[in-house]
C-alpha cells in the first residue's frame, strides 16, 4: 500500500480547486488544450510549480526511448494531472493515467474530465 503525506494531499486539494476555478468560468464544451492553459495559469498564481507537456520517456533496456508519452501537467514533481473532455471516461483513460504513474514513479495521479456539466463527477483520483 503506497502512502500520500499530508503535504502531497493538500497540494491535491488545490489542485482540484483550481480546476473548479476554471470549470466554473469556462464551462463544460472548449478543447482540453485551453483547459490546460487555464489550469495552468491558476497554479502558477498559487506559486505551485508544475510542468505541462512534460516528456515521459520509456526506459527499455537501460535507455531512455522517447515514444511520444507527454503528460499533462506534473505537479511539484509529486502528482500526474490528466486532463480529458470526453463524453465519458472510459477504462483506457484510467489505464492511461495509471500507466503514467507506473512509467514516471509518480504515486498520485488526478484525472479530470472537463466535459461534465458537474465537475465533481469528472475528478478521479488514482493512488499506485
Amino acid at each position: 500500500m503506497v502512502y500520500i503525506d499530508k503535504e502531497t494531499n493538500e497540494l491535491a486539494y488545490q489542485i482540484i480547486g483550481c480546476a473548479y476555478k476554471v470549470h466554473k468560468e469556462l464551462g463544460p464544451g472548449l478543447l482540453e488544450s485551453t483547459y490546460e492553459a487555464c489550469l495552468c495559469y491558476e497554479l502558477g498564481k498559487l506559486g505551485i510549480k508544475y510542468e505541462n507537456q512534460k516528456e515521459l520517456p520509456v526506459i527499455y533496456d537501460n535507455t531512455h526511448i522517447d515514444c511520444g508519452y507527454r503528460i499533462d501537467i506534473m505537479v511539484e514533481r509529486k502528482i500526474i494531472v490528466e486532463l480529458k473532455t470526453v463524453e465519458k471516461l472510459l477504462p483506457i483513460h484510467t489505464a492511461q493515467i495509471l500507466t503514467y504513474l507506473r512509467l514516471s514513479g509518480i504515486h498520485l495521479g488526478l484525472l479530470i474530465n472537463f466535459f461534465n456539466t458537474n465537475l465533481q463527477n469528472g475528478i478521479r483520483r488514482y493512488v499506485q
